[in-house]
């Protein structure tokens, strides 16, 4: 048995135990209400999942397992992962065992390559993604003993071993996309020796060797491994999963939701903005220039991509992760000049002008120019990184909830009529 899953069997114990207590202890007390603006506004702050992976404060960002993002820029994705699942940091023994374990799990089955050369030549990279995840679903331990029958307290160690080898494959997955995809060149083995962030980081083949380069890629798999669950990609994993479908098809439905323009594209959304800025200028812009156009943008009813977040009332504090090492690797950067010059003017143009609650950048704001400084300058691509970091989280979520032996996801619905009958007794 791995350390992890023995670290995981011996608390789990007392996680059901806690979730038994609530349940019959405190099952008809009343924690939350919902007014018609949350019903109507996409179930907006509404408390309603469980998540002990992480928790994000209006005025404080991420929070893993009760310690600030910020906190944990140093860590490696697989110390990460640990925490997640576990609520602790691994010792170095844990660390090198759960390494080992991924690297062992890393080998892509071999009809996965007909189906990545399959695709159309400009297919979008998160479908092909998604569709690989999906295809893989043959390879679930999880379905495979639940068809044989699989007692419910069990559930939860096939889900680990689904998660494990997801999480193992996905960089290899995400880089043979990659290579493939946009012509670079023969896919690129991976180098056991590195972590997992690293090796990733290596057989996407943009920048091989350079350990700055390395420590990004590190760096953004710890700050885009979770986000609470009721963001669209980790809550439409939840739904799936709790219908007790496998992590491969879980994991790939909330993928697809991370695709959309309103949660991870928005990351190619914010450097196109960069780029196009800086095409529009020539170069760099001065800073009337980019307070002129930011505010003929926001007069015609257009937003600054990047700014504003739905839940945070406060500077994304992965912002400024980004924004330091920008500032400690590549300050001379063009396109990381402009993501500072956007940070110091438009928050200010949004409160005067009143346009969003929060005025200030989200991670989206800062990520896509330095991953371009680098050498990953297909923007079509950056989702794909995003889905890679996100799996940590999805994977730790989906675990955890088979442990706690949570039900099915089944809110009930109410029609526009029914509601507006009920506003008016």
């Amino acid at each position: 048995m791995s350390l992890l899953k023995a670290k995981l069997a011996s608390q789990i114990p007392n996680l059901r135990e806690r979730v038994r207590n609530l349940g019959k202890n405190y099952g008809s007390k009343v924690i939350s209400e919902v007014t018609v603006e949350q019903i109507l506004g996409g179930m907006r702050g509404v408390k309603s999942l469980i998540c002990d992976t992480s928790e994000v404060g209006l005025d404080t960002g991420l929070i893993i397992r009760g310690i600030p993002i910020l906190e944990l820029t140093e860590k490696l994705p697989e110390e990460i992962f640990w925490l997640l699942l576990t609520g602790e940091l691994p010792t170095e023994e844990e660390r090198r065992d759960l390494k080992n374990d991924l690297s062992n799990r890393a080998e892509l089955p071999s009809y996965i390559w007909n189906i990545i050369r399959s695709f159309p030549a400009d297919a979008h990279p998160m479908s092909m993604l998604t569709a690989c995840i999906t295809a893989m679903e043959y390879e679930s331990q999880f379905r495979r003993e639940y068809d044989k029958g699989l007692k419910k307290d069990l559930y939860w160690e096939y889900t680990l071993e689904d998660c494990l080898n997801l999480i193992a494959k996905l960089p290899g997955l995400a880089a043979a996309i990659y290579r493939t995809r946009f012509n670079k060149g023969d896919v690129i083995k991976s180098k056991p020796e590195l972590d997992w962030g690293a090796d990733y980081a290596y057989m996407l083949g943009v920048s091989e060797d350079n350990q700055e380069w390395y420590d990004l890629m590190r760096l953004y798999m710890v700050l885009h491994s979770d986000h609470e669950s009721g963001n669209v990609s980790a809550f439409t994993s939840h739904v799936v999963g709790s219908a007790l479908s496998d992590p491969y098809y879980s994991l790939a439905a909330g993928l697809n939701g991370l695709a959309g323009p309103l949660h991870g594209l928005a990351n190619q959304e914010c450097l196109k903005f960069v780029l196009a800025l800086i095409e529009h200028f020539g170069g760099v812009p001065t800073d009337d220039q980019l307070r002129q156009l930011s505010k003929e943008r926001l007069d015609k009813g257009l937003v600054i991509p990047g700014y504003g977040h739905a839940v945070l009332r406060v500077t994304d504090p992965r912002f400024t992760a980004f924004i330091n090492f920008g500032k400690k690797y590549i300050p001379d950067d063009p396109r990381f000049i402009v993501v500072e010059k956007l940070f110091n003017i438009v928050p200010q143009l949004l409160i005067e002008q009143g346009k969003a609650k929060d005025p200030w950048p989200n991670v989206d704001a800062a990520s896509g120019a330095l991953l371009y400084h680098y050498g990953l300058t297909e923007v079509e691509y950056y989702t794909v990184v995003f889905s890679v970091s996100r799996a940590l989280g999805i994977c730790s979520q989906l675990v955890l909830s088979r442990a706690m032996g949570e039900p099915i996801t089944r809110p009930k619905s109410v029609t526009t009529a029914w509601l507006e009958k009920e506003v008016l007794k």
